[in-house]
């Protein structure tokens, strides 16, 4: 059986790290387990006042995500946190009230940042947030993934050890996935 997967990247910058890392775990997704990113670049701004009669951009987002079997959320740290930019998407996934697309998928974090800490406090801020949500987070391994600037090489792709640790990840979030959804 396949599991879809959304990714959700944090930065809509041209460039971004946050993407670059987010299409080199895309690319070693185990067989099985079929990844796609799910823009958030364009989503309005959540407002509780459009929910009786939501944009046609919202309806979209969250029925993208709804058939989901989980959510990967890459994300890069901005003042030791997360950006507007994903907690606007997440809001929007879980609302109105009681009509959460989130629930229940099997979610995984990674943060991304070119300082030494690899986006901690973010990466734990974005759990916090997946608790209240109802989606159960992959404990380990944990992706903090600091000095970004220095993990690719020049042909983009990401060196031999960060290579390897990508490869890990992927497939214990695989086998995240497979667990929660079988």
């Amino acid at each position: 059986m396949t599991r879809t997967v959304a990714v959700i990247v944090g930065s809509a910058r041209t460039g971004s790290f946050t993407r670059r890392v987010a299409d080199a775990l895309i690319a070693r997704a185990p067989a099985g387990l079929a990844c796609e990113v799910v823009p958030i670049a364009d989503l309005p701004m959540y407002n509780q006042d459009h929910d009786a009669a939501p944009p046609a951009e919202w309806v979209a987002f969250r029925d993208r995500i709804r058939p989901m079997h989980g959510v990967l959320f890459a994300t890069p740290e901005y003042n030791r946190s997360f950006p507007a930019l994903l907690k606007n998407a997440i809001d929007i996934g879980s609302r109105p009230y009681g009509h959460s697309v989130w629930g229940g998928k099997a979610a995984a974090v990674v943060s991304v940042t070119p300082g030494a800490l690899g986006g901690a406090l973010c990466n734990h801020a974005v759990r916090q947030t997946l608790v209240f949500l109802d989606m159960p987070v992959m404990q380990q391994p944990e992706a903090y993934i600091g000095n970004v600037a220095t993990l690719f090489g020049e042909d983009g792709e990401p060196v031999d050890a960060t290579a390897e640790f990508f490869t890990k990840f992927m497939s214990a979030y695989g086998k995240w996935v497979e667990r929660l959804t079988a």
